[in-house]
Formats: structure tokens, C-alpha cells, sequence
């Protein structure tokens, strides 16, 4: 499938500021599943500094804009061809050991109701593969967080989610992470997009989901949200700790604290529907 993506960011001040600096994660890589056909990183008006791939095959940028600035914005446009693979990442080259991948930060630690379900999502699973157990601890994430949009934060816990049993994409992630980890399975929090429409209308925001790394298959995705894993609807832009670690977009406001109001809209469309 050929996917279709226009990202856009803007940043608006309610006073100028002197400046902004961004690290910016925003290129998909070539890996089994996709395919970057074009890809174009538009920052009007910024500096664009240093850029790297960092150990987990990530690559980053760095941005700046100079003061007084009282508005900003980052346009993303591009096409990559994808594969469904079953959500198993292959061919994605990084240096990182997965173990790096059971840290716990303050977004998934676990508390006793995390570490509950985790226990019961795998009873009698004892002699059961690692693929199966991975799919059992997404399956108890799902039914556990019902999707509802607007009942969490962005700082909201994978704790604090399980709670509520109410989240979003990000919710379902993390507390599928901090599920994962109890069971001594290593997880990380992947960032990218989803073509989930069948209008093609435009979204909020990008999309997230978990890869739990498997034995014999390496790092596998479940996206706890959909009941599924990733497959050819999907774009793979980069993976972190949590959602903190693998913004997309991280930034730091030089001078004065204004108000920052912000808008993102995401349109991800496949090519059969171009041509209708």
C-alpha cells in the first residue's frame, strides 16, 4: 500500500519570544514493512543544525528560529510504501540492547494494579510462547482502557490510565509497556502514523502503539487501542521510553514564559483512494 502524509505543527505566542530550538523526529526509515518513496521536513524560516541517526535507528534534526518570533511551524509531507508484516520490525538497523528497554520511567511505572494485571493476563501461561504472552498482556490492556478521547493528559501514568479506564492511543501504550515490563519483557513506546480513515480526513495527532520484543522475532508491535498489530495502515517514525522520549517534535522557548496555544492536524491517506 502507498500511504500519503501531510503533518503540519504551528506554534502560536501570545507575546514574541527571543527564540526556539527543536529536536525534530520526523523521517521514517527504510525497514521489511516500508518503503520512503519522498519525504520532505519543511521548518520555514530556522536554522536546521545537526543531524544523526541515534542508537535505536532513529533519525533526528535539530532547529532553531530567531527572535522576536510570535508564531512557528513544521509541515512534513511525504509517501512510503508499506507491507503488512504482522507488526514484526525486521530489517530496521540500531545498536541498542532491547534490555536497555525495561527501564521504567515515571509515565509506566508500575503500580499494584499494573503488576495485578499483568499477573492475571498471564496465569496459566507459564509454558506458553513469548509471541502468545505479548498478545495476551495487549489483549488485557485493551479491555482494561476503554477508548475515550479527552479523559486523560499528556502527562497522564499508565497507573493513573488503569485507574480511570478511560485514555487514548498514548494510554493504552503505556500501560501495555509498564504490563509488559512486569512481566520481564522488554517494551518501548513507538511513534509514526495511521491511515485509519476511510475518507482520508484529517486527524488531531499522530498515532502510538508498543513493540514488545519477542524471542526468535525480535521487536513486534501491538497496538493495544485497536485491538491489532501494526500492518500496511501504518508508518513507524521512531520509538522512546515513553511518550516523553519519543515526541516527534521536543522544544525549548528561549526568554519569556507566554502562553503557547498549539495545533497539529495529521492526514494520512492510501493511494486507492486518490484515484477515485
Amino acid at each position: 500500500m502507498k500511504l500519503t502524509v501531510r503533518h503540519t505543527t504551528r506554534y502560536r505566542f501570545t507575546e514574541p519570544v527571543r527564540g526556539v530550538v527543536q529536536s525534530l523526529r520526523l523521517w521514517p526509515c527504510d525497514c521489511a514493512s516500508q518503503k520512503v518513496l519522498r519525504w520532505n521536513v519543511v521548518t520555514e524560516g530556522a536554522l536546521r543544525g545537526a543531524e544523526f541517526t541515534d542508537g535505536a535507528g532513529d533519525r533526528t534534526a535539530l532547529a532553531s528560529w530567531r527572535g522576536p518570533i510570535d508564531a512557528l511551524s513544521v509541515e512534513v509531507s511525504g509517501e512510503v510504501e508499506t507491507s503488512d508484516l504482522s507488526g514484526v520490525l525486521r530489517a530496521h538497523r540500531e545498536k541498542g540492547s532491547a534490555s536497555l528497554y525495561l527501564r521504567a520511567t515515571r509515565h509506566i511505572k508500575a503500580d499494584n494494579d499494573l503488576r495485578e494485571l499483568s499477573a492475571v493476563a498471564l496465569a496459566g501461561m507459564n509454558t506458553a510462547s513469548d509471541l502468545s504472552r505479548a498478545h495476551a498482556l495487549a489483549g488485557a490492556i485493551a479491555d482494561a482502557i476503554e477508548y475515550v478521547p479527552g479523559e486523560t493528559r499528556a502527562h497522564t501514568t499508565a497507573a493513573e490510565a488503569l485507574a480511570g479506564g478511560k485514555g487514548v492511543c498514548q494510554d493504552h501504550t503505556h500501560a501495555l509497556i509498564s504490563v509488559a515490563h512486569v512481566a520481564g519483557i522488554p517494551a518501548r513506546y513507538v511513534m509514526g502514523y495511521l491511515q485509519s480513515s476511510e475518507a482520508g480526513s484529517p486527524h488531531e495527532a499522530s498515532h502510538a502503539w508498543a513493540e514488545l520484543f519477542v524471542s526468535d522475532l525480535g521487536w513486534v508491535g501491538f497496538d493495544a487501542a485497536n485491538r491489532c498489530c501494526p500492518d500496511e495502515r501504518y508508518i513507524r517514525l521512531g520509538s522512546g521510553y515513553d511518550a516523553q522520549d519519543a515526541a516527534p517534535i521536543r522544544g525549548l522557548v528561549q526568554g519569556s514564559s507566554p502562553d503557547e496555544h498549539l495545533e497539529v492536524e495529521v492526514e494520512v491517506t492510501a493511494e486507492q483512494q486518490q484515484q477515485q
